[in-house]
């Protein structure tokens, strides 16, 4: 499985997609590569066998493996981790919808280090609850991101984030910080100056 697997990875990155082109790609490679990814006399895999890998390869279990394998790399854990969802390019066919997936994200490493699809049948925040128990503890970790609750039960930190389409939120978000930052100049400002804003807190002109 795992030559195959590195035989799909190589053809996708050289821009070979689908069965048809990655065995295509492998058999124009001749016996070398074949031999370097470990198959029985070089001879590269049919477009059949490539298929029936990816029909049956359950993608999360293996997104999972490679978490694992980045969280060993990283042994400090992680400084921040952005989760965002979107639509996989070139994955929706006729009627049939696209396939959402859902990744955390480390900047710092500029990586993916954990990836989820998004069922039809569910939503991207149930989804986002399945990615967090895949991640280790996040101790010392912000995470950019709405499910608080379950971060918070992985001792992260988090930073909730107001859309565009959540206009209640985002008005009372403009309003708490006006009001710091009124609270702010406030007891920076000068005893005098404060109580003249405080008599007159329109501005006058000259």
């Amino acid at each position: 499985m795992a030559g195959l697997l590195t035989l799909c990875l190589i053809a996708v990155l050289a821009g070979h997609n689908g069965p048809e082109a990655i065995s295509q790609f492998g058999r124009l490679r001749q016996k070398r590569l074949g031999h370097a990814l470990g198959f029985k006399n070089g001879n590269m895999p049919c477009a059949n066998t490539i298929a029936g890998l990816l029909r049956e390869l359950d993608a999360d279990h293996l997104d999972r493996i490679i978490a694992g394998w980045r969280t060993d790399r990283h042994p400090d854990g992680w400084e921040h981790i952005a989760r965002d969802g979107k639509r996989l390019c070139g994955s929706r066919e006729g009627e049939a919808p696209g396939t959402h997936l859902l990744a955390a994200y480390a900047p710092h490493a500029a990586a993916v280090i954990a990836q989820m699809t998004v069922e039809a049948t569910t939503n991207e925040h149930r989804a986002a609850l399945r990615l967090l128990d895949v991640l280790p503890a996040l101790g010392g970790t912000v995470v950019t991101a709405d499910v608080c609750a379950a971060i918070q039960q992985k001792q992260g930190d988090y930073t909730p984030y107001a859309k565009k389409n959540q206009a209640q939120l985002r008005a009372e978000l403009a309003d708490k910080f006006a009001a710091a930052a009124a609270a702010t100049r406030a007891m920076v400002a000068p005893p005098e100056l404060s109580l003249a804003l405080l008599n007159n807190p329109e501005p006058t002109s000259a």
